[in-house]
């Protein structure tokens, strides 16, 4: 779904990072304000989304959406910092894509989170935002001592002028709601097949190419070497993976997410190996997008076994990837 008025207004698409209070500019004021993590923007988040798209474009009203960052869990729980499915950059574009005005990351800190929820109504939404309609989850909390309940926002914002729709969950073919945390836990397993249902895309990660030890070329296999951020919890494996350049080429491939065990047990690396391609690629931004887990890591004793088996893995990549052909922009 686009956003009609935005593409009537012809602003450019805002990404706002208040340092302080929010204080947005009168062109996006009066709009249409979604609430909430959005980790993913998966179908559960797309009911949410879609929702404040359709009344700003039935009323041609700005469409914002309010996000949090770090994720509240990592506050209080620094020990055991939540795996981002998207970081807020990547969000932010695919907020863009879907047709939103502006999106709002509002810094999430332990002052932050005793901000009584009559404040975070009336200085937030309204003297902040300006907003006239508030879209949210069912079962969104605020506040101090999460005092905000949804019963408190269905009476507190209309008092300051605000309609408050809240969308009920968004269940999945078995029946069970669909939610970040069972899309990280489906990664953790490599179960993709579940992660990209649920998302209703293929998940998929966004890095600069970086420089690795080149052991790859020695078999035959150069790879194109991602960072991923230390609180991934994908499970490490080779996976059948497509690559997508910053020039719009989309290539298949085969990729390795892991300790590479028959060499040195190194850190954590996610390793591209590109179908018909040798270009030079270093410092390129590309995405990877993951279509199946293939089989875990293992430890070779010999490179021949090693290249045997990835000659295994590049077929059977192959003929899964045959079976998903290569879809759109990803944009959520």
């Amino acid at each position: 779904m686009v956003n009609a008025n935005a593409e009537e207004a012809q602003e450019p698409f805002s990404y706002i990072r208040p340092a302080s209070g929010v204080s947005l500019p009168d062109n996006l004021r009066g709009g249409v304000v979604a609430i909430g993590n959005f980790d993913g923007v998966h179908l559960g988040h797309r009911a949410v989304l879609d929702r404040a798209l359709a009344i700003g474009n039935e009323e041609k009203i700005p469409t914002i959406v309010l996000t949090f960052e770090p994720h509240p869990r990592t506050v209080f729980r620094p020990e055991t910092p939540v795996f981002r499915l998207t970081p807020v950059p990547l969000k932010a574009n695919i907020m863009r894509d879907l047709g939103f005005d502006a999106v709002v990351e509002h810094e999430f800190d332990r002052e932050f989170s005793q901000m009584p929820a009559a404040d975070f109504v009336t200085q937030l939404l309204g003297d902040g935002l300006g907003a006239s309609h508030i879209v949210t989850g069912h079962d969104f909390h605020f506040g101090k001592g999460r005092e905000g309940t949804p019963q408190f926002l269905t009476e507190k914002a209309p008092a300051n002028g605000m309609a408050v729709n809240l969308v009920e969950p968004f269940l999945d073919g078995d029946g069970e709601i669909i939610s970040s945390t069972r899309i990280r836990d489906a990664l953790a397993a490599g179960n993709l097949a579940l992660a990209n249902r649920l998302s209703g895309r293929p998940w998929y990660v966004r890095g600069s190419v970086v420089a690795g030890k080149q052991l790859g070329r020695t078999l035959g296999y150069p790879t194109a070497n991602i960072l991923l951020p230390a609180t991934a919890r994908l499970r490490q494996g080779i996976y059948a993976v497509r690559a997508r350049l910053a020039n719009g080429e989309v290539h298949d491939g085969v990729a390795s997410f892991g300790r590479r065990p028959t060499f040195d047990n190194g850190e954590v690396i996610l390793e591209t190996y590109i179908f018909d391609f040798s270009e030079d690629i270093y410092g390129m931004e590309i995405e990877i997008e993951f279509h199946g887990f293939l089989r875990d890591e293992e430890k070779f004793e010999s490179k021949d076994a090693l290249i045997a088996q990835m000659d295994r893995d590049c077929k059977h990549a192959r003929v899964l990837l045959k079976d998903n052909p290569p879809a759109g922009k990803n944009d959520g």
